[in-house]
């Protein structure tokens, strides 16, 4: 059996992108179950309600839903249990010491395979503003408007 190599993306979580500025991103193992593995391995989990909690030194992985394994039996596994992440000490004193601060949160950004192994993009987020976020989109829609009018310049033939 070969070894998988490269990036598989499992699920990715827009909305946090929307909703908080990402300030640093970090890439965290999962300690996962069995049956959450081939779970993953069919290409379905959910992260948006996500949140990643520190205590005791440890990061625990809250509200991801990760279905139970169809063929599975009394092994199943909890749809929404907590998981624990594995990070470096030095990560996660970083992180604890950030998050203390007024506004600011871990989210997860995406679950993927990446060379055989289940990892999570978590990312150090500020929560953005009603205004902060019309602004953003506003942003958006005026780039998509200038690429758009490129192409079309490009399309045209010159005279």
């Amino acid at each position: 059996m070969a070894k998988e190599k490269g990036r598989k993306l499992i699920a990715q979580n827009k909305k946090a992108r929307h909703d908080y500025h990402i300030l640093d991103t970090y890439e965290a193992g999962l300690v996962l179950m069995g049956t959450e593995v081939k779970s993953l391995r069919q290409g379905r989990a959910s992260l948006v309600d996500g949140f990643v909690q520190l205590d005791g030194h440890e990061a625990w992985l809250h509200n991801v839903h990760v279905p139970e394994y169809s063929q599975g039996t009394w092994t199943n596994h909890s749809a929404r249990r907590k998981r624990k992440l594995l990070l470096h000490r030095a990560e996660i004193d970083k992180l604890e010491s950030k998050s203390q601060e007024t506004g600011h949160t871990i989210v997860p950004l995406a679950l993927y395979f990446k060379d055989g192994r289940a990892k999570v993009e978590i990312a150090l987020a500020k929560g953005k503003k009603e205004y902060d976020k019309r602004q953003t989109l506003r942003e958006k829609q005026d780039r998509r408007e200038t690429d758009r009018a490129v192409a079309a310049a490009r399309r045209r033939p010159r005279a």
